[in-house]
């Protein structure tokens, strides 16, 4: 081989080299390139935006009723009673008002004055004691039982600082009877119970310590 071909064969060499060297060159570059993940964000996508609810127009939500179906006058009452006196509970209420009527009917049916005081206001005391003192007068004695309570629903609410008022309407069966003073019945049966409807108000001074409840109006619903 000469030495011209020899030359020539090395040039074709090294052109190849240098082509050879190039290609892979820019492979490497893009190989060291980061791969973006498929749930890293994309830099030229925008952010998913979020929704926020706007408040009512007066910014404030409107209050869940305290007992469903009552008119907005006796929830008002009631929300009164509650900003006075925060140890109000409506449902211990409803039970401590059928608890009171029950003992009020069995104290005013014995005659029990005494009873009857603690848990009655002066007004509605002096009427259950002239009924008493009217019934012992005339020999009479009632043998009276309370049979259950159907219902006890709040019918009227009310607050004028400091006295709180509820009015609740009871539904209950009493087998009633009369005797007179030989021991004779002289009117109802303890075989059949009777259907009584009453409309009782009890009164509270909120500020006041004992936290009982006072009947102070009675009337028939």
């Amino acid at each position: 081989m000469s030495a011209v071909e020899i030359v020539i064969l090395a040039m074709i060499a090294a052109f190849l080299g240098l082509r050879l060297y190039s290609v892979l060159g820019r492979r490497a570059e893009h190989e060291e390139e980061p791969i973006q993940g498929r749930l890293e964000p994309k830099a030229d996508v925008a952010p998913r935006s979020v929704v926020v609810p706007l408040p009512d127009r007066s910014g404030q939500a409107a209050p869940r009723p305290m007992v469903p179906g009552v008119t907005p006058a006796i929830e008002r009452g009631l929300r009164e009673i509650v900003a006075a006196d925060r140890r109000f509970d409506l449902l211990a209420f409803v039970e401590g008002a059928k608890g009171a009527y029950g003992m009020v009917l069995e104290a005013f049916w014995r005659g029990d004055k005494e009873e009857l005081a603690q848990l009655c206001d002066s007004d509605v005391y002096e009427g259950f004691a002239a009924a008493i003192d009217a019934r012992l007068a005339a020999g009479e004695t009632l043998d009276n039982r309370l049979i259950r309570i159907e219902d006890a629903t709040v019918v009227a609410a009310s607050f004028s600082a400091p006295m709180a008022r509820i009015a609740v309407r009871f539904t209950a069966d009493i087998a009633a009877v009369t005797r007179d003073k030989d021991g004779t019945v002289i009117a109802g049966s303890l075989d059949d119970a009777i259907e009584a409807r009453d409309l009782w108000t009890f009164s509270r001074n909120v500020t006041a310590a004992d936290p009982d409840w006072l009947l102070d109006e009675t009337d028939e619903a």
